[in-house]
């Protein structure tokens, strides 16, 4: 059974800094690309970060370059995403996919496989 548990999110005053990681389960984490969306109420899910996990390619929304820095770690079949310099607009559920098809098509928002959120929560 594949599992993909997010974890760290919370409430932070802007300027602030969260890192939230991604437990991998039941796939072979080597494979795969793996990264974030998020999703605010009443707004479309957007693609925040992807890394391919053989080959370390990162890629990020336009939004988020410069202040987030997602890596992983294939020892523990874990992808963290440390998010710096948090802005209210970053307000959302966040949740760790896997895309089978690799980073350059993350951004189109449909996933091989999904997990549960984690909320972050960006006060003003």
């Amino acid at each position: 059974e594949v599992q993909l548990q997010a974890s760290g999110g919370g409430l932070v005053q802007a300027g602030g800094s969260l890192r939230l990681s991604c437990a991998a389960s039941g796939f072979s984490f080597d494979d795969y690309a793996i990264g974030w969306f998020r999703q605010a109420p009443g707004k479309e899910r957007e693609a925040v970060s992807c890394i391919s996990t053989y080959d370390g390619i990162t890629t990020y929304a336009d939004s988020v370059k410069g202040r987030f820095t997602i890596s992983s770690n294939n020892a523990k079949n874990t992808v963290h995403l440390q998010m710096n310099s948090l802005e209210p607009d970053d307000t959302a559920v966040y949740h760790c996919a896997v895309d089978a098809m690799g980073c350059s098509v993350f951004h189109r928002g449909v996933y091989f496989w999904e997990g549960q959120g984690t909320q972050v929560t960006v006060s003003s």
